[in-house]
């Protein structure tokens, strides 16, 4: 159950609190005061798009929240374990909000977390489901109408077909493999030669991947021959020239001596002396692998060229395949998962072949499946709203399920026409061609009220009564009372005799609010709770009189004390 619905900022409503009960709640108001909106803040709950411009001009924010109290054993449901692992929805409330900004991406709330659009409406339409003002024009697409008879089959029909799509979307990814290959083997020839030269030339280079590195170190380094030689040459002359005189390691030794001297009279210069004697040796070792240094530099030109020539043809490979010699390799991988693949075509072929006619022959004992239960359930579909419909004051009314078997498709192979037939003694006709105005909404209630047979959702109605009015709206009431026993059902309406059914009713006014006579404000939206007075107040608006009209007061009473 709905039991709390908050609205801030949402176009009009600039503060709007529900309290809702069960059994059944009505909102009312004059054309464009505002009920729209109401119904917008419910399709947001369910995840639903924000519309264009919907937050209130002047404001940071749109937001909406409604507090549920989840049926027993909700949080069990298999379909909501991912989103119970991280949001608690056993609960004895469950919180349900939607943040909007202008111009900005919608954040979606649960029990205080942040969660998706789509988790949102996961479990949003397992709480509330919305029938809006324009849903009977959608009972005239096959395929509403196939939906609805497949809702009306049950769960276990709802996953065979769900089983179904899957299996007929595998057939078409078979299709298309076998279609492919077909077009393919034609030119199989000029193909395998093509990928045999691609392979050919890059295993005949052979490239690894770390090797480019060390080929460009190594040509950095042939490079540069002369030029490490001088430095090798004069770092080395400098510590221990040749003739052995006036060099660094020459002067270092004199100098360690006489520290060597004089060290045993004082400790610091004692521990200068053996760092400095460090110092030396460390020199020494430096000067001895300098000399072995300059003799491994030797000039070769042809390594260099070598070496230019391989950077070359790794370079060619890079440029054709992908810029890097990982991009190559995988090139060459791909060339020889498609070669093997066109030198066994024909065994693929075959195999492929055989799959398709049997993934074909499953799919169409599935849908012979599918046929025969909605066509057993299509009667009793039509047995139902004919019921339905004695009690929306179309007692003579017929209403058929055709169920026609076709090509197969993503739901098997039927396609669904409810056909109805209002008056006694004309045969029955598809509903867009022979149901007015009024008879749609009250096939559209009808079609509802067994397909709502769960009482453990909130069922919400935006206007489902437009085009009937008289006793017909009585019975449209009528009805919408006996599906809120033991549920809540909220009904936006504009007739009064549903109205007066009601067990709470909620008005929705429009005010202009003004600074001064020059400059108004936006237009604010108010929803409040309407007691007995108000109530006959506003079924007398809704009749077409004011409260200052007997005759109006005298009818609104009479509904009243009728309900």
């Amino acid at each position: 159950m709905l039991a709390e619905l908050r609205v801030r900022n949402l176009l009009l409503i600039e503060s709007a609190e529900l309290a809702l009960g069960r059994g059944l709640n009505v909102i009312t108001g004059e054309t464009g005061a505002g009920k729209t909106m109401l119904a917008h803040a419910l399709d947001l709950l369910l995840g639903g798009k924000p519309r264009r411009g919907i937050v209130r001009p002047g404001a940071d924010e749109a937001y909406v929240e409604g507090i549920f109290e989840p049926p027993p054993g909700f949080a069990a449901a298999p379909e909501l374990a991912d989103v119970a692992e991280r949001v608690p929805l056993d609960e004895p409330e469950l919180v349900l909000a939607r943040r909007v900004v202008p111009d900005g991406p919608t954040r979606s709330y649960m029990q205080g977390r942040s969660v998706s659009a789509g988790e949102l409406r996961l479990v949003g339409s397992r709480l509330l489901a919305f029938f809006g003002q324009h849903e009977h024009r959608k009972l005239m697409l096959a395929s509403a109408q196939l939906e609805i008879l497949d809702a009306f089959c049950g769960a276990e029909h709802v996953a065979a077909r769900q089983r179904f799509g899957r299996e007929f979307a595998r057939a078409r990814d078979l299709q298309r493999e076998l279609d492919e290959l077909h077009g393919r083997i034609g030119a199989r020839e000029r193909d395998l030669d093509f990928l045999e030269f691609e392979v050919a030339e890059i295993e005949s280079v052979a490239p690894t991947e770390h090797e480019e590195e060390e080929l460009e170190r190594e040509r950095a380094r042939l490079g540069a021959v002369e030029s490490l030689r001088g430095a090798a040459a004069s770092a080395t002359e400098a510590l221990d020239p040749q003739d052995g005189d006036g060099g660094a390691l020459a002067r270092m030794a004199a100098a360690g001596a006489e520290l060597d001297r004089a060290a045993g009279a004082d400790d610091t210069l004692g521990n200068l002396a053996t760092r400095f004697g460090s110092l030396t040796l460390e020199l020494q070792d430096v000067a001895g692998e300098l000399r072995a240094y300059l003799d491994t530099l030797e000039a070769d030109p042809e390594r260099l060229a070598a070496v230019e020539e391989r950077l070359d043809q790794l370079g060619r490979l890079k440029r054709k395949h992908g810029g890097t010699i990982a991009a190559v390799l995988e090139h060459a991988e791909r060339c020889r998962a498609e070669r093997d693949r066109l030198a066994g075509a024909e065994q693929t072929t075959s195999r492929l072949e055989t799959e398709l006619a049997a993934a074909n022959e499953e799919l169409h004992a599935a849908a012979a499946g599918l046929h025969a239960t909605r066509e057993q359930a299509g009667r009793k579909l039509a047995e139902r709203v004919v019921a339905e419909l004695a009690e929306l004051a179309l007692a003579d009314a017929t209403f058929e399920v055709v169920v026609s078997d076709g090509p197969l498709g993503a739901n098997g192979s039927d396609s669904v026409e409810f056909l109805i037939g209002p008056n006694p003694g004309v045969p029955a006709g598809t509903l867009r061609e022979t149901a007015s105005g009024g008879e749609l909404s009250r096939v559209m209630l009808a079609l509802m009220s067994v397909a709502t047979g769960d009482a453990s959702a909130t069922v919400v109605f935006d206007e489902v009564d437009a085009g009937v009015g008289g006793a017909t709206a009585r019975a449209v009431g009528e009805r919408l009372r006996a599906l809120s026993d033991g549920r809540q059902v909220v009904c936006i309406t504009h007739l009064p005799q549903v109205a007066s059914l009601a067990e709470r009713h909620f008005r929705v006014v429009k005010r202009d609010r003004l600074h001064d006579a020059d400059a108004p404000e936006v237009a604010r939206t108010e929803v409040e709770r309407l007691g007995r007075a108000e109530l006959v107040e506003e079924l007398c608006r809704m009749l077409g009189s004011d409260r200052g009209d007997e005759a109006a007061r005298r009818h609104a009473e009479k509904l009243l004390r009728a309900a």
